[in-house]
């Protein structure tokens, strides 16, 4: 007897879980030199060397916001998977050609290029969430972002790696080449069923879509919760190195110690992600996401008081579970609310809110250090996710309690 052959959802799944993986790894392997690059490309002050790192890191993420629901729109109309082969070209050709700049304003512009062929991984969720029996949706998207996070984890090691064998330029090069056979293995390996294109011009406007919804409220809720997920997590970027030089004294090994505490809680939901969604399924997606609020605040207070940097990674360690409880499980409560037509536009719409909580979320770190000290920043930061839990009761919990009754 022949073995039986596995869904075309499990194999779907097993590509891009691979692909999201080195995508991640692609994307953030070039952080970590990218503003040494821009040093490379002129000859700048102190302060514009600031200036231009923080426009170059800053305007994919104001690009990919405001193109990200015109990419769902059309994800709706002509399938997920032309968007993701768009998605990993595009990045492939615009990163590769990153090594051939000559000055910054190049550099920008590819950049802003790069948030316009952004969405490959929003669109391989909205795949795996159409593709996959909606009983299983929380496992599969677990596992997508445990992919997308261990890549993100490696990225920078790796790409450090290469920027000190070879070159800033040559690293650019090898990162294209990446999210090329990423492109090639997407092509053959990945197949769309049963994809029924949104057919009506009243879809061609948000309001259609909306009006499509069986609750709105839940839908909004859930982009306004994923905006604030963000806005909290990389609320604490800008000032935990700093946090941590001050936790030991200037003393030596900060560098190291900063890179180890970073990294915390992406293993952590690497490793939680799955689980969490397996068991969301199980027991109830929210119950999940409630849970990992009430994580996040009693971690991230006593962040504020601790005294050592191995009080601050184990603390760390935990958000990194609570992480796992809180985005995922969005994406699967999205999935569930949604007409699978609309996925590709409300996945969409996730990514553009999610943008906008990592623009906003080092700007509020920024500013509360700024006035206060770093450890306000940790405080200001739990008082955001208390007031995402009670904003995600009233908005979605509940509603969702109804509709059960």
């Amino acid at each position: 007897m022949s073995k039986q052959r596995r869904p075309v959802w499990v194999r779907n799944l097993r590509v891009l879980a691979v692909g999201v993986f080195f995508a991640g790894m692609g994307f953030s392997e070039i952080m970590p030199f990218l503003s040494l690059y821009i040093a490379t490309l002129g000859h700048y002050t102190h302060q514009q060397l600031n200036f231009y790192s923080g426009v170059v890191f800053a305007v994919m993420y104001c690009v990919s916001a405001i193109v990200s629901p015109y990419w769902g729109k059309l994800a709706d109309k002509k399938g997920r998977k032309p968007m993701i082969l768009r998605a990993s070209l595009g990045m492939a050709v615009v990163i590769a050609a990153m090594g051939l700049v000559t000055n910054v304003w190049q550099l920008i512009a590819l950049r802003m290029a790069q948030g316009v062929f952004a969405g490959f991984v929003s669109n391989s969720n909205a795949l795996i969430a159409t593709e996959t029996p909606k009983e299983k949706s929380g496992q599969a998207l677990g596992t997508m972002a445990a992919g997308v996070t261990g890549g993100n984890l490696l990225g920078p090691l790796l790409g450090g790696t290469l920027a000190e064998i070879f070159s800033y330029r040559v690293t650019f090069f090898i990162t294209g080449a990446i999210l090329f056979v990423i492109f090639l293995g997407c092509l053959f390996f990945v197949h769309e069923e049963g994809f029924q294109p949104v057919q009506g011009k009243q879809f061609d406007k948000a309001s259609g879509v909306i009006h499509e919804l069986t609750s709105p409220r839940i839908i909004f809720g859930l982009l306004v919760t994923t905006m604030i997920i963000q806005a909290a997590n990389n609320s604490i970027n800008p000032i935990i190195s700093l946090f941590i030089k001050e936790l030991m004294h200037g003393g030596k090994g900060v560098t190291f110690v900063s890179g180890v505490i970073a990294a915390l809680p992406g293993v952590a939901t690497m490793f939680a992600a799955p689980l969490l969604g397996r068991l969301g399924d199980r027991i109830g997606t929210q119950k999940i996401l409630i849970m990992g609020f009430i994580i996040s605040i009693l971690c991230f207070v006593p962040s504020a008081f601790v005294k050592n940097p191995w009080q601050l990674g184990i603390l760390r360690f935990i958000i990194g579970i609570a992480d796992a409880s809180l985005f995922p499980q969005v994406q699967t409560l999205l999935t569930k609310n949604s007409p699978s037509k609309l996925t590709g536009r409300i996945f969409s719409w996730n990514q553009s809110f999610m943008y906008i909580g990592n623009i906003l979320g080092p700007l509020i770190g920024g500013f509360v250090a700024g006035l206060f000290d770093y450890g306000a920043v940790f405080l200001s930061t739990a008082f955001l996710v208390l007031v995402n839990m009670l904003l995600f009761i009233v908005n979605v919990y509940f509603p969702l309690k109804s509709q059960t009754k």
